[in-house]
């Protein structure tokens, strides 16, 4: 497998406005998206023959974005679905195709825009239908949506290893100082452990500050072999390893998927194509619908033992001048939310050394991962700023 490092690289990337930007659905925001990937690595339309597809909780991207947009003759196309772990596959996805011959440039697109005028974020998912059959057996009890899961997980990580809301607190506020010195973050005003405790309940243990943002808008990246991105406009951003774990959740008595995820299974697949130990990395972005997804993948990559993921960034090593810098644009609790596509875009920025005020120092490596479903589906890339 490690004859696979360095091979491809990505070479574009398009990010438009994000947050409450209205009067546009995701068809145009994936257009804008793709048109400035294509801008910022000086490819034209027509130099691109792969394109895959990830729309969000709108549904509105699909097979039609080809003829949509005017895109002929291609070698590789498809949409995709892995919820928030989909970005890492189709990057990994467009890596064999290039390497491979299968495709030259493949651009890689999520947008949605869920937001509407006059309504709230909670109620831009609250879409479509319901559960039907024994789908609706836990509703009944009171465990319905994403967010009643996401907080069970985290009351079985407090009860199993008495994780506080402090810890949880910690992260929050790390990503926030991040975000302050991002011009596309969404919340941008600076924010205190106090402040975090303030905000009202989703359902605890979670807070408001506790979840990811809703936003509008669209990113997009390319992807080709290393030899190719050489020649284009932007510094290359070099694949090193990339790797994917979905362990499965049987429901039943016994079963730790509230405390042990993918990223176990798709470290061991990525870090070995890498060559690499967590000691390598500069920096982390990893993905964040809630703090707790933090938490919780920092101890299945390693960075520190199962159950000590609370005390670990207690101390503030996330936030700016830390020791391990994570979601250094704010993340999705505080930057934007585009999926697994907002850890790498923040990649990219980085590693391309275009962070701006937020930049950091050391920037050779990073580790960018994407969760899906209720910690059930997991994808990751480890990037590099030089082939090998």
């Amino acid at each position: 497998m490690e004859s696979f490092k360095g091979k491809a690289a990505i070479c574009g990337l398009g990010i438009t406005p994000m947050g409450r930007i209205y009067g546009h659905d995701s068809v145009w925001f994936a257009a804008r998206a793709m048109r400035l990937a294509l801008d910022d690595a000086g490819l034209t339309k027509d130099d691109i023959d792969g394109v895959l597809i990830n729309s969000g909780i709108t549904g509105e991207l699909g097979l039609g974005l080809m003829m949509q947009l005017g895109f002929r003759n291609l070698r590789l196309y498809n949409e995709m679905n892995g919820a928030g772990s989909t970005a890492s596959q189709m990057i990994q996805y467009a890596a064999m195709a290039v390497v491979h011959g299968m495709a030259n440039h493949v651009i890689c697109v999520f947008a949605d825009a869920p937001l509407r005028e006059n309504k709230s974020a909670g109620a831009s998912y609250a879409r479509g239908r319901g559960p039907r059959g024994m789908g609706t057996f836990e509703t009944h009890y009171g465990l319905f949506g994403v967010n009643a899961r996401y907080a069970l997980a985290a009351r079985r990580h407090m009860a199993l290893y008495g994780t506080t809301q402090d810890q949880l607190g910690a992260i929050a506020v790390a990503e926030r100082q991040w975000a302050t010195m991002n011009p596309l973050a969404q919340m941008r005003d600076p924010m205190t452990l106090e402040d975090y405790h303030r905000s009202r309940w989703i359902i605890e243990p979670l807070h408001l500050l506790d979840c990811s943002l809703v936003s509008n808008g669209g990113v997009a990246v390319i992807v080709t072999t290393a030899e190719r991105a050489c020649s284009l406009k932007q510094p290359p951003v070099y694949i090193w390893g990339m790797g994917q774990g979905h362990p499965g959740n049987p429901n039943r008595a016994g079963a730790d998927a509230e405390v042990s995820t993918g990223a176990r299974i798709a470290r061991d697949t990525a870090f070995r194509m890498a060559g690499i130990s967590n000691e390598d990395l500069d920096f982390v972005e990893l993905y964040d619908c809630y703090t707790y997804t933090v938490l919780v993948t920092l101890e299945d990559y390693g960075f520190c033992k199962k159950g000590e993921g609370g005390p670990f960034v207690a101390d503030g090593k996330l936030g700016p001048g830390g020791s391990l810098p994570a979601n250094t644009g704010g993340g999705q609790l505080s930057g934007y939310y585009m999926w697994g596509m907002t850890p790498v875009s923040e990649a990219v920025v980085q590693i391309r050394g275009q962070g701006g005020e937020r930049q950091v120092p050391k920037h050779d490596l990073c580790l960018t991962t994407g969760n899906g479903g209720i910690l059930n589906f997991h994808g990751c890339l480890v990037l590099g700023r030089e082939a090998s």
